[in-house]
């Protein structure tokens, strides 16, 4: 059923491109590029794939800066799934994020955020999981309160996290100090030809490319977004490019203080570099910072996933109480306590981790399904005989969305291939949903 009460445009620009930012960076960027020079073992090839990466996520946010333009409905891939393949796909798409997806996010955010913030106020290791525990509920609270003070939050901390990766930047590209790595560090090699290279990049891009992911989450939140036609496609690709430009300098930061040696044997390449340049001061200003980073990203998540999860009750494929947004705050309360609620179990169980492992696979492939759903639109267009389209439309179609969807399945692909017994798990927890689809399809209607 319906809800009586409507989501609030409170949304301008400038908050939609920090849920755009704050949606992307995480602790990934100050703590994983070890891994992707690893991977290529050459201080170009490491810039280049951080570069390659961002042009692949701006190809994405080019797909859905049109996807959010044409339908800009609350629930954002949700809504394009529904509507280009019907109820099934999308109601498995929300039940991946509730069940995991999301939940699972927020419960390993939240404890990386603890892990890094109770050392910082004093408090031992013991104090982590409550910490962290503290954290889902505090912010849930806030995004209960309202979509503005959750967006004055994300804003907040998102300003902060850029702050810190500002700082990062300054120190590593404006200092001459160059950290030799350890003597026990592994020696790094470039890979041979055009095939080792290709080979490699295609390898170091996994991580890049989920380290990139995020920026379609604005579009669960479309219609709280003022001016929604103009402003999420505006804030999609300022926010994308922003997190790009971010990305790679951070990653010359790095390869200039640390080295690529130095980088691919740094299990904490933003600590690293701070030490060096700043002392032991810089230690303790960067894991500030990967802290405000973390809170962010948790943040966001809070805010925006109940979305989805309120759009599928209302679509009657879901629990009908969380169709309900509060009269007052005009939020969907039910949802955020739902998920809320599932989060903590995870953190409680700590099991959150393995379970991120069975299904990181399947965000990609929403992700590439959802970008997919462009060419569907199109399709349409062309078969009504449409003399015009929406105000934004990608550029270099059809292109743009064939291209981001082969990367998406290159990343299902190499996910799959690196760990076949948990993408087996991983489509087990999937597949539950079906039933869980069928059951609440009879019981509440037949979707839309």
């Amino acid at each position: 059923m319906a809800p009586s009460v409507t989501y609030a445009r409170r949304l301008g620009l400038f908050s939609a491109t920090m849920v755009v930012i704050g949606g992307v960076i995480g602790s990934g960027i100050f703590l994983n590029p070890s891994i992707v020079a690893q991977r290529v073992g050459t201080p170009g090839l490491t810039t280049f794939s951080w570069a390659l990466g961002g042009v692949i996520a701006l190809l994405g946010a080019f797909c859905f800066a049109e996807l959010g333009n044409r339908m800009p409905r609350v629930g954002g891939g949700y809504a394009y799934l529904r509507d280009a393949y019907g109820p099934l796909p999308a109601f498995l798409y929300g039940w991946a994020l509730l069940l995991v997806i999301s939940t699972g996010a927020i419960a390993a955010v939240a404890v990386t955020f603890a892990s890094y913030a109770g050392p910082l106020l004093g408090l031992g290791t013991e104090a982590t999981i409550p910490l962290a525990v503290g954290a889902i509920v505090l912010l849930s609270a806030v995004n209960y309160a309202g979509v503005k003070p959750g967006a004055v939050t994300q804003n907040v901390f998102t300003v902060l996290k850029l702050a810190a990766l500002a700082v990062l930047i300054a120190a590593g590209l404006g200092s001459d100090i160059v950290v030799a790595p350890s003597a026990a560090a592994p020696a790094i090699a470039a890979p041979s030809g055009a095939g080792g290279t290709f080979v490699a990049v295609g390898a170091a891009l996994v991580p890049i490319l989920f380290a990139y992911g995020g920026w379609q989450q604005s579009n669960f939140i479309a219609e709280e977004i003022v001016d929604v036609e103009r402003t999420l496609p505006r804030a999609i690709l300022l926010g994308t490019a922003a997190v790009m430009t971010v990305y790679v300098l951070a990653n010359l930061a790095y390869l200039r203080t640390l080295g690529v040696s130095g980088l691919a044997a740094s299990a904490a390449p933003a600590a690293g570099v701070m030490a060096a340049v700043v002392g032991p001061v810089g230690a303790k200003l960067i894991a500030a910072g990967i802290a405000a980073s973390t809170f962010g990203f948790l943040n966001l998540v809070i805010l925006v996933t109940p979305r989805v999860y309120q759009a599928m009750a209302a679509d009657g494929v879901f629990l009908p109480q969380l169709a309900a947004l509060h009269p007052r705050f005009r939020t969907p309360t039910p949802a955020i306590v739902l998920q809320g609620a599932w989060a903590i179990v995870l953190t409680l169980s700590g099991t959150y981790g393995q379970l991120l492992d069975y299904v990181v696979f399947g965000d990609w492939i929403f992700f590439g399904l959802t970008a997919s759903t462009l060419l569907v639109y199109r399709a349409r267009e062309r078969k009504a005989g449409a003399t015009s389209g929406p105000g934004f439309r990608a550029p270099l179609y059809p292109l743009t969305p064939a291209l981001f969807a082969l990367a998406a399945v290159y990343v299902v692909a190499s996910s799959v291939a690196s760990n076949p017994k948990n993408a087996a798990i991983g489509a087990g927890l999937l597949a539950l949903g079906v039933p869980v689809f069928l059951y609440w399809r009879r019981a509440g209607g037949s979707g839309r």
